[in-house]
């Protein structure tokens, strides 16, 4: 059974939330489960707004920010996943025409929640990371659209699978991958996550700074460890 976040309701532990099911709570855009038996510690949330592809709008992103403070305060929660319950799709991107509909400080207000929710992983900053910057401004340049494979030859995804007959292949790998996670050493886990997501950011110290001002002006740099 599906168990679904009451949004309204001061933040608890998700199964102390006495929430209802969700055929009650079919209006929700993000829904909650825990897996049990073997399986218990992972965690799934559903992105469910099959009228816009779950194109990410005013409500999904508060609902799905509520939802992940919840989840961070679980100790239960040794793994999450995120799934879509609409067919053939993930996340269509950003919904352009609900925002259309705000005004200039509406928007900017939306802006600055959502990169919250994205946290530094948009085109942009992640393909020049992955490809390096000239194949990342080819690919963001001409818009062109990759299959899985090819994202999957190029590094951007971990792994790429045929569909199967249920249509949730990519739902089985993940989980399976979860699955292999599940038993490690939980703080571990966490802060090799921390470890790896600090490494990769652009940290502006003094000496990287001078060694980008030295390799644009062709001389030796001069690090004083700052």
């Amino acid at each position: 059974m599906l168990r679904v976040l009451c949004l309204l309701r001061p933040w608890r532990p998700l199964r102390a939330r006495g929430c209802a099911s969700d055929g009650a709570a079919g209006g929700s855009e993000i829904q909650v489960r825990a897996l049990a038996g073997p399986d218990q510690g992972i965690t799934e949330i559903l992105m469910n707004r099959p009228s816009a592809r779950n194109a990410l709008g005013n409500v999904f992103v508060s609902e799905l920010l509520e939802t992940l403070a919840q989840l961070r305060e679980d100790r239960q929660v040794r793994v999450l996943l995120f799934r879509s319950g609409v067919k053939g799709v993930f996340c269509a991107g950003a919904d352009l025409k609900e925002r259309e509909q705000m005004s200039e400080a509406e928007v900017g207000v939306f802006v600055q929640r959502l990169r919250g929710l994205m946290n530094d992983i948009g085109g942009t900053q992640r393909l020049p990371r992955c490809l390096g910057v000239a194949l990342a401004k080819e690919l963001i340049f001409t818009g062109r659209r990759l299959s899985g494979t090819e994202a999957h030859v190029l590094g951007l995804v971990n792994h790429a699978v045929a569909q199967n007959e249920e249509g949730d292949a990519a739902y089985q790998r993940a989980r399976a991958l979860a699955q292999e996670i599940l038993p490690q050493a939980p703080i571990a886990v966490r802060l090799g996550k921390v470890a790896i997501d600090r490494g990769t950011e652009n940290i502006p110290t003094r000496d990287r700074l001078e060694g980008m001002a030295a390799f644009r002006e062709k001389r030796t740099p001069k690090f004083v460890g700052k």
